[in-house]
């Protein structure tokens, strides 16, 4: 997948105590006495870790496409000959290497460290790449979540002369990407380790677990503190866990270095409300609205709240907003699809529930698309329950 940060969440239980000013140390945000210890191990050192079955792979599957190609080639070529892993998309959850390799599947985010874990082990040097692309979001629940991309470069062997020189191979597993015209920044090791930490505090957080969340979130920061996401995170899981005051010191830490992120003003503004402090939260969420007037799933809120009235066609011209300003994400047409079932316009109903299936990044919607484009057929009008 993609990398995920967590964004405005629903207002928890009020708190009236004071927060004092944010540390100037990360590690200082953390308040590990309220949590219980975790339930899976977590271990920066698992993140590239090779198993047996791993290692038999890169010598001898792989290795007969390096006879033909070269190590750069022909580790790219075994990863993409669907004949060989067979190799799946499915951003439904961010797995290590050796999770990525069991699976055959997983987001690009897993797919890269799966990648960089193989490509150790054949002495190559490793560079990743954090790609720019358009801010795209997706939503789970009452999470809405801001997706980013990585991909990375294969240098030639530590033995030959220049590690990084003309002959770099880039490797990128989201399909129809044009490599020569991205745009990307390196990034280090520690931060592609705390992404993958900061995925999995997001999924527990997003699954209900917020004490696993919590540790994630933790080891996210210590691997690299200055990789903001994560202390974001940390924020919004002291807010779900109703420690108001941690949350609070965690997201103003965030934007005392970035007073422009968005994310973050956002979740502050929520725990400033539930903290009963209207007027701060009202000068936040003015800002807010100055740096971002027609926030992500704005217009996806209100195409709801019609379906919910029966208002089909204000739910179709709010869908239609949202899918005119991000034309490729699945839930935007799922819903307008099912307005269009609601205004009796199935022709319709069934081209965006056709591209809603074909752009789905997880099997579970993936099946529920397909499904709901079968009943199409038969214009069933339970089709606007989900």
């Amino acid at each position: 997948m993609r990398t995920w940060t967590t964004l405005a969440l629903c207002a928890l239980l009020a708190a009236c105590a004071s927060t004092p000013a944010p540390p100037q140390r990360a590690d200082a945000l953390f308040d590990d006495a309220r949590f219980t210890q975790p339930t899976e191990r977590i271990d920066a050192r698992d993140v590239f870790a090779l198993t047996p079955e791993m290692r038999d792979y890169v010598h001898k599957e792989i290795a007969r496409f390096v006879r033909y190609k070269g190590s750069q080639y022909g580790l790219y070529d075994a990863l993409h000959d669907t004949g060989v892993l067979k190799l799946e998309y499915d951003a439904a959850k961010t797995r290590n290497a050796s999770q990525a390799f069991d699976a055959r599947a997983g987001n690009c985010l897993s797919l890269v460290l799966m990648t960089a874990a193989f490509a150790k082990e054949m002495g190559l040097p490793v560079r990743f790449q954090n790609v720019f692309t358009e801010e795209t979001w997706t939503r789970n629940g009452d999470y809405y979540l801001a997706i980013g991309h990585v991909n990375l470069t294969l240098g030639r062997r530590l033995a030959d002369v220049s590690a990084f020189s003309e002959q770099t191979v880039t490797i990128d597993f989201l399909p129809g990407q044009d490599l020569r015209r991205q745009r990307s920044w390196i990034i280090d090791e520690s931060t592609i380790v705390a992404m993958y930490m900061n995925n999995r505090a997001v999924e527990s957080l997003t699954a209900g677990d917020v004490n696993e969340a919590y540790w994630w979130a933790r080891e996210a920061i210590m691997q690299e503190p200055r990789f903001l996401s994560a202390i974001n995170t940390l924020g919004v899981v002291y807010q779900q866990h109703g420690d108001l005051a941690q949350a609070q010191r965690a997201l103003e830490f965030v934007l005392a270095r970035e007073p422009a992120n968005v994310r973050a003003m956002s979740n502050l503004a929520s725990v400033l409300y539930a903290r009963q402090q209207p007027v701060a939260a009202s000068e936040v969420m003015r800002k807010l609205a100055q740096l971002e007037p027609d926030p992500p799933f704005g217009y996806f809120k209100r195409g709801l709240a019609a379906m919910h009235d029966g208002d089909y066609r204000l739910a179709r011209d709010m869908f239609a907003k949202e899918v005119d300003r991000a034309a490729y994400y699945h839930e935007f047409h799922f819903w307008l699809a099912l307005a269009y079932v609601g205004l009796g316009e199935l022709d319709k109903a069934r081209a965006h529930m056709a591209i809603a299936a074909e752009n789905s990044t997880t099997r579970r919607d993936h099946d529920l698309y397909a499904a709901k484009l079968d009943r199409l057929r038969a214009a069933a009008p339970a089709l606007i329950r989900r």
